[in-house]
Protein backbone atom coordinates (compact mmCIF):
# COMPACT_ATOMS: atom_id res chain seq x y z
CA UNK A 1 0.00 0.00 0.00
CA UNK A 2 1.23 3.61 -0.74
CA UNK A 3 2.46 5.39 2.01
CA UNK A 4 0.19 8.22 0.90
CA UNK A 5 -2.70 6.45 0.57
CA UNK A 6 -5.58 7.71 3.31
CA UNK A 7 -9.37 6.57 3.99
CA UNK A 8 -11.19 8.96 5.95
CA UNK A 9 -13.01 6.92 7.81
CA UNK A 10 -13.82 9.20 10.61
CA UNK A 11 -16.71 10.54 7.43
CA UNK A 12 -18.71 7.50 8.36
CA UNK A 13 -22.18 7.51 8.98
CA UNK A 14 -22.81 8.83 12.10
CA UNK A 15 -25.02 6.13 13.58
CA UNK A 16 -22.03 3.87 12.36
CA UNK A 17 -19.84 5.66 14.38
CA UNK A 18 -21.93 5.78 17.84
CA UNK A 19 -21.19 2.24 18.30
CA UNK A 20 -18.23 2.00 20.34
CA UNK A 21 -16.76 -0.62 18.91
CA UNK A 22 -16.42 0.62 15.47
CA UNK A 23 -15.29 3.97 16.71
CA UNK A 24 -12.58 2.13 18.57
CA UNK A 25 -11.67 -0.04 15.79
CA UNK A 26 -11.56 3.18 13.12
CA UNK A 27 -9.35 5.35 15.84
CA UNK A 28 -7.22 2.07 15.66
CA UNK A 29 -7.01 2.07 12.05
CA UNK A 30 -6.13 5.51 11.76
CA UNK A 31 -3.46 5.39 14.79
CA UNK A 32 -1.41 2.29 12.90
CA UNK A 33 -1.82 4.52 9.27
CA UNK A 34 -0.45 7.30 10.83
CA UNK A 35 2.65 5.40 12.92
CA UNK A 36 2.89 3.70 9.18
CA UNK A 37 3.05 6.75 7.01
CA UNK A 38 5.81 8.17 9.54
CA UNK A 39 7.96 5.50 9.65
CA UNK A 40 8.19 5.41 5.85
CA UNK A 41 8.92 8.99 6.28
CA UNK A 42 11.40 8.66 8.76
CA UNK A 43 12.81 5.91 6.32
CA UNK A 44 12.66 6.91 3.01
CA UNK A 45 14.45 9.99 3.96
CA UNK A 46 16.81 8.83 6.11
CA UNK A 47 15.33 11.71 8.89
CA UNK A 48 16.31 10.22 12.19
CA UNK A 49 19.64 7.69 12.84
CA UNK A 50 21.38 6.35 15.66
CA UNK A 51 22.36 8.74 18.64
CA UNK A 52 20.08 11.44 17.04
CA UNK A 53 18.63 14.28 19.22
CA UNK A 54 15.31 15.56 18.20
CA UNK A 55 13.89 19.06 19.00
CA UNK A 56 10.39 18.10 18.55
CA UNK A 57 8.83 21.32 17.84
CA UNK A 58 5.36 21.68 19.31
CA UNK A 59 3.16 24.74 18.82
CA UNK A 60 -0.08 23.68 20.00
CA UNK A 61 -1.46 22.72 17.38
CA UNK A 62 -3.38 19.33 15.96
CA UNK A 63 -0.54 18.83 13.82
CA UNK A 64 2.29 19.14 16.23
CA UNK A 65 0.73 17.41 19.30
CA UNK A 66 0.39 14.43 16.75
CA UNK A 67 4.24 14.17 15.30
CA UNK A 68 5.10 14.35 19.05
CA UNK A 69 2.64 11.31 20.26
CA UNK A 70 3.03 9.26 17.16
CA UNK A 71 7.27 10.22 17.48
CA UNK A 72 7.16 8.81 21.10
CA UNK A 73 5.22 5.58 19.80
CA UNK A 74 7.56 4.92 17.08
CA UNK A 75 11.22 5.88 19.53
CA UNK A 76 9.51 2.78 21.67
CA UNK A 77 9.77 0.41 18.77
CA UNK A 78 12.50 1.65 16.65
CA UNK A 79 15.33 -0.24 16.01
CA UNK A 80 17.80 2.61 16.76
CA UNK A 81 18.15 4.75 20.09
CA UNK A 82 17.52 8.58 19.48
CA UNK A 83 16.60 11.40 22.16
CA UNK A 84 13.10 13.41 21.96
CA UNK A 85 12.77 16.38 23.37
CA UNK A 86 9.72 18.72 22.98
CA UNK A 87 10.39 22.37 22.29
CA UNK A 88 7.45 25.35 22.46
CA UNK A 89 8.58 28.78 21.72
CA UNK A 90 6.49 31.13 23.63
CA UNK A 91 6.39 34.19 21.43
CA UNK A 92 4.00 36.56 23.65
CA UNK A 93 0.91 36.66 21.62
CA UNK A 94 -1.76 38.30 23.69
CA UNK A 95 -4.48 35.77 25.59
CA UNK A 96 -1.21 32.50 24.82
CA UNK A 97 -2.91 30.23 27.69
CA UNK A 98 1.13 29.85 28.88
CA UNK A 99 -0.12 26.82 30.91
CA UNK A 100 -1.59 24.78 28.67
CA UNK A 101 1.26 22.70 26.99
CA UNK A 102 3.32 22.88 30.38
CA UNK A 103 0.57 20.58 32.11
CA UNK A 104 0.22 18.49 29.00
CA UNK A 105 4.21 18.07 28.47
CA UNK A 106 4.66 17.33 32.54
CA UNK A 107 2.14 14.23 31.63
CA UNK A 108 4.45 12.73 29.09
CA UNK A 109 7.79 10.47 29.31
CA UNK A 110 9.40 13.32 27.41
CA UNK A 111 12.03 15.93 28.46
CA UNK A 112 10.60 19.88 27.39
CA UNK A 113 11.71 23.43 26.92
CA UNK A 114 9.39 26.72 27.21
CA UNK A 115 11.39 29.14 25.26
CA UNK A 116 10.03 32.51 25.65
CA UNK A 117 10.85 35.68 23.05
CA UNK A 118 8.41 38.28 22.29
CA UNK A 119 8.71 37.81 18.52
CA UNK A 120 5.03 39.17 18.97
CA UNK A 121 5.74 42.90 19.76
CA UNK A 122 8.58 42.84 17.16
CA UNK A 123 5.98 41.58 14.01
CA UNK A 124 3.19 44.37 15.35
CA UNK A 125 5.37 46.86 15.95
CA UNK A 126 7.41 46.35 11.64
CA UNK A 127 4.73 45.43 9.94
CA UNK A 128 2.33 47.99 8.97
CA UNK A 129 -1.93 47.18 9.89
CA UNK A 130 -3.68 44.93 7.52
CA UNK A 131 -0.34 43.21 6.43
CA UNK A 132 0.24 39.45 6.32
CA UNK A 133 2.69 38.60 9.74
CA UNK A 134 3.33 35.54 8.53
CA UNK A 135 6.28 36.02 6.73
CA UNK A 136 8.36 37.97 9.69
CA UNK A 137 6.62 35.55 12.24
CA UNK A 138 8.06 32.70 10.31
CA UNK A 139 11.92 34.68 10.30
CA UNK A 140 11.86 35.05 13.49
CA UNK A 141 10.27 31.87 14.90
CA UNK A 142 13.24 29.49 13.01
CA UNK A 143 16.08 31.88 14.36
CA UNK A 144 15.13 31.62 17.71
CA UNK A 145 14.72 27.71 16.67
CA UNK A 146 18.20 27.40 15.46
CA UNK A 147 19.65 29.57 17.74
CA UNK A 148 18.28 27.06 20.63
CA UNK A 149 18.99 23.81 18.81
CA UNK A 150 22.55 25.09 18.03
CA UNK A 151 23.47 25.92 21.99
CA UNK A 152 21.94 22.70 23.24
CA UNK A 153 23.32 20.36 20.87
CA UNK A 154 20.13 18.99 18.68
CA UNK A 155 20.95 17.47 15.72
CA UNK A 156 17.54 17.84 13.69
CA UNK A 157 14.77 20.16 14.22
CA UNK A 158 11.48 17.77 14.08
CA UNK A 159 8.49 20.71 12.09
CA UNK A 160 4.85 19.68 11.91
CA UNK A 161 4.28 20.02 8.37
CA UNK A 162 2.06 17.46 6.71
CA UNK A 163 1.30 16.86 2.85
CA UNK A 164 -1.45 19.04 2.85
CA UNK A 165 1.24 21.86 4.17
CA UNK A 166 3.66 21.33 1.16
CA UNK A 167 1.28 21.00 -1.42
CA UNK A 168 0.06 24.31 -0.31
CA UNK A 169 3.53 25.58 -0.41
CA UNK A 170 3.80 24.28 -3.68
CA UNK A 171 1.15 26.41 -5.15
CA UNK A 172 2.08 29.57 -3.12
CA UNK A 173 5.16 29.58 -5.06
CA UNK A 174 3.79 29.03 -8.07
CA UNK A 175 1.26 31.56 -8.40
CA UNK A 176 2.80 34.17 -6.32
CA UNK A 177 6.03 33.65 -6.36
CA UNK A 178 6.81 32.72 -9.88
CA UNK A 179 9.10 29.55 -9.15
CA UNK A 180 8.80 26.20 -8.45
CA UNK A 181 9.15 24.98 -4.45
CA UNK A 182 7.42 23.50 -2.00
CA UNK A 183 8.44 22.44 1.51
CA UNK A 184 11.29 19.53 1.51
CA UNK A 185 10.65 16.56 3.69
CA UNK A 186 14.09 17.00 4.67
CA UNK A 187 16.71 20.08 4.52
CA UNK A 188 19.74 21.42 5.43
CA UNK A 189 19.66 25.02 6.85
CA UNK A 190 21.36 28.19 4.62
CA UNK A 191 24.04 28.09 7.16
CA UNK A 192 24.52 24.57 7.20
CA UNK A 193 24.48 24.25 10.86
CA UNK A 194 21.11 22.76 11.26
CA UNK A 195 18.64 19.15 9.71
CA UNK A 196 15.19 19.99 9.74
CA UNK A 197 13.06 17.25 8.96
CA UNK A 198 9.23 16.90 8.76
CA UNK A 199 7.97 13.43 10.13
CA UNK A 200 4.25 13.84 8.43
CA UNK A 201 5.54 14.57 5.42
CA UNK A 202 2.76 11.11 3.93
CA UNK A 203 -0.08 12.26 6.83
CA UNK A 204 -3.33 13.77 5.71
CA UNK A 205 -4.72 16.93 7.66
CA UNK A 206 -7.74 15.58 7.68
CA UNK A 207 -6.34 11.92 9.37
CA UNK A 208 -4.70 14.56 12.14
CA UNK A 209 -7.73 16.61 12.67
CA UNK A 210 -9.26 13.30 13.32
CA UNK A 211 -6.44 11.95 15.56
CA UNK A 212 -6.56 15.31 17.69
CA UNK A 213 -9.74 14.75 18.27
CA UNK A 214 -9.82 11.26 19.72
CA UNK A 215 -6.75 12.08 21.92
CA UNK A 216 -7.92 15.34 22.83
CA UNK A 217 -5.04 17.31 22.67
CA UNK A 218 -5.29 20.98 24.63
CA UNK A 219 -5.31 22.79 21.77
CA UNK A 220 -3.84 26.29 21.30
CA UNK A 221 -5.23 28.45 18.30
CA UNK A 222 -3.09 31.07 16.68
CA UNK A 223 -4.53 34.33 17.31
CA UNK A 224 -1.63 36.28 15.02
CA UNK A 225 -1.72 35.21 12.10
CA UNK A 226 -4.96 32.63 12.29
CA UNK A 227 -7.56 35.28 12.46
CA UNK A 228 -5.94 37.41 9.40
CA UNK A 229 -8.37 37.30 6.74
CA UNK A 230 -7.41 37.08 3.02
CA UNK A 231 -4.05 35.15 3.30
CA UNK A 232 -2.87 33.58 0.18
CA UNK A 233 -2.58 29.84 1.83
CA UNK A 234 -6.05 30.44 2.79
CA UNK A 235 -6.78 30.83 -1.13
CA UNK A 236 -4.75 28.16 -1.72
CA UNK A 237 -6.28 25.97 0.65
CA UNK A 238 -9.84 26.61 -0.32
CA UNK A 239 -8.47 25.89 -3.98
CA UNK A 240 -7.10 22.62 -3.22
CA UNK A 241 -10.37 21.82 -1.08
CA UNK A 242 -12.74 22.16 -3.98
CA UNK A 243 -10.60 20.15 -6.29
CA UNK A 244 -10.49 17.25 -3.21
CA UNK A 245 -14.55 17.80 -3.40
CA UNK A 246 -14.40 17.21 -7.15
CA UNK A 247 -11.66 14.70 -7.84
CA UNK A 248 -11.03 12.67 -4.55
CA UNK A 249 -7.32 11.81 -3.86
CA UNK A 250 -6.25 14.47 -6.67
CA UNK A 251 -3.95 16.34 -3.66
CA UNK A 252 -1.95 12.85 -3.02
CA UNK A 253 -1.64 12.86 -6.78
CA UNK A 254 0.11 16.03 -6.67
CA UNK A 255 2.23 15.52 -4.07
CA UNK A 256 3.72 12.32 -5.52
CA UNK A 257 4.42 14.55 -8.74
CA UNK A 258 6.86 16.41 -6.25
CA UNK A 259 8.92 13.40 -6.18
CA UNK A 260 8.59 12.59 -9.66
CA UNK A 261 10.76 15.69 -11.14
CA UNK A 262 11.70 15.58 -15.03
CA UNK A 263 13.96 18.30 -15.64
CA UNK A 264 14.31 18.03 -19.21
CA UNK A 265 10.83 18.59 -19.78
CA UNK A 266 10.71 21.76 -17.93
CA UNK A 267 12.82 24.76 -18.52
CA UNK A 268 14.96 25.34 -15.89
CA UNK A 269 18.57 25.93 -17.69
CA UNK A 270 20.27 25.50 -14.16
CA UNK A 271 18.54 21.90 -13.67
CA UNK A 272 19.49 20.96 -17.34
CA UNK A 273 21.54 21.55 -20.21
CA UNK A 274 19.22 22.66 -23.16
CA UNK A 275 22.27 24.80 -24.72
CA UNK A 276 24.00 21.73 -24.93
CA UNK A 277 21.48 19.48 -27.01
CA UNK A 278 22.55 18.38 -30.59
CA UNK A 279 22.68 16.14 -33.25
CA UNK A 280 26.21 17.26 -34.03
CA UNK A 281 29.49 16.36 -32.00
CA UNK A 282 31.24 19.33 -32.13
CA UNK A 283 30.45 22.85 -32.85
CA UNK A 284 31.95 24.23 -36.80
CA UNK A 285 34.05 26.85 -36.03
CA UNK A 286 32.70 30.10 -35.73
CA UNK A 287 28.85 28.55 -35.52
CA UNK A 288 26.84 30.80 -32.90
CA UNK A 289 25.57 28.97 -29.97
CA UNK A 290 21.79 29.00 -31.02
CA UNK A 291 22.14 27.10 -34.08
CA UNK A 292 23.95 24.15 -32.70
CA UNK A 293 20.21 22.29 -32.75
CA UNK A 294 19.35 23.28 -36.35
CA UNK A 295 18.42 20.62 -38.53
CA UNK A 296 20.91 20.07 -41.41
CA UNK A 297 19.69 21.07 -44.62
Amino acid sequence: MSAVHTLHNFNAPAAKRADPRVAKREADKLAKRLRRQVGQAVEDFNMIEAGDKVMVCLSGGKDSYAMLDVLLQLQRKAPVEFELHALNLDQKQPGFPEHVLPEYLSKLDVPFTILEQDTYSTVSRVVPEGKTMCGLCSRLRRGALYTHAEANGFTKIALGHHMDDMVETLFLNLFFGGRMAAMPPKLKSDAGKHIVIRPLTYCREADLEAYAGIKQFPIIPCNLCGSQDGLQRQQVKAMLADWERSAPGRVETIFRAMGNIAPSQLADRALFDFAGLSLREALEPGQPRWLVSTPAD
